[in-house]
């Protein structure tokens, strides 16, 4: 069993944990997922690590309120206890040899991207990022963002905060001014992470994207993060958690991955729906 440490509501539908974890606490690099199970009946999720401490021995997840199980999760609080918490597990974010860098996070997916950004800002390397988000009520991380970041662009679809527009405008308008990027990372939901690599293309950066959105049970077993590859011409079948998360974005089939996500939308709104019925007959 583990024990939750601290909760904190991030945005309505976003929801931060430190879970005791000293083990996994102790490995876990960025880039990096967990699989946790809420108690003895739950599923297996994947979940990335969005932070450790050492010395507390803490684990930080962030996660959305999307089906059944983060739902359940999203009620249990501090001091309660979570069944299982394995990892660290996939392969982690390659850092070595950067010098410049651009983030480019959407939504939830900065949860992700954040602990990438700080491991780069602590070995010194010149951090872009650029955070998107559909309006101001759904912000989150933008202190964290700003404290390892040389440069930060805050991008709201409708203009409610920040800038106007998606996370690609600030992105095609730096790269036509001449900034050079070594790399650029983006982590987001597939459409967004399609649209930073076309972006891109012309200019001839090199991009990594993070496939955690089609994860499912984290181990390859079940085959629904299946992703196909365009290698030197060739197709390559890959596993996003067992051969991933990361690849290079100009190799990924998108429009396949996200054929195939859109699969469990209806399964995943069931079981929250389920999950959420099933809490209010607890509270009557």
């Amino acid at each position: 069993m583990y024990r939750i440490v601290e909760k904190k509501i991030l945005n309505p539908t976003v929801v931060q944990l430190q879970i005791e974890a000293p083990l996994v606490a102790n490995k876990a690099k960025p880039g990096q997922f967990i699989i946790l199970r809420v108690d003895e009946s739950g599923e297996r999720i994947p979940l990335t690590v969005a932070g450790t401490n050492k010395e507390a021995g803490t684990v930080k997840i962030i996660f959305q309120i999307v089906g059944g199980t983060t739902e359940k999760l999203s009620h249990k609080e501090e001091g309660d206890y979570i069944q299982d918490f394995v990892g660290p597990l996939g392969v982690a974010t390659h850092l070595d040899g950067l010098k410049k860098v651009c983030i480019v996070g959407g939504g939830v997916g900065c949860a992700i991207a954040m602990p990438i950004a700080e491991a780069l800002h602590a070995r010194g390397v010149d951090v872009t990022s650029i955070i998107g988000f559909r309006n101001k009520d759904l912000l989150i991380l933008e202190d964290e963002f700003r404290a390892c970041s040389n440069t930060l662009r805050v991008m709201t679809d409708d203009g409610s905060y920040g800038e106007h527009g998606n996370v690609t405008v600030p992105l095609k308008e730096m790269l036509e001014a001449g900034e050079k990027f070594d790399m650029i990372i983006t982590i987001g939901p597939l459409i967004m992470m399609k649209f930073v690599t076309l972006t891109a293309k012309p200019f001839g950066t090199p991009v990594t994207v993070s496939m955690n959105p089609i994860m499912i049970d984290g181990t390859g077993m079940c085959g629904g993060c299946r992703l196909t590859l365009n290698v030197d011409g060739k197709k390559v079948t890959k596993f996003a958690c067992v051969d991933g998360p990361d690849f290079n974005g100009y190799e990924v089939d998108f429009d396949e991955a996200m054929s195939r996500g859109r699969m469990y939308f209806d399964f995943e709104r069931h079981a929250h729906e389920e999950t959420c019925n099933l809490f209010k007959k607890e509270v009557q």
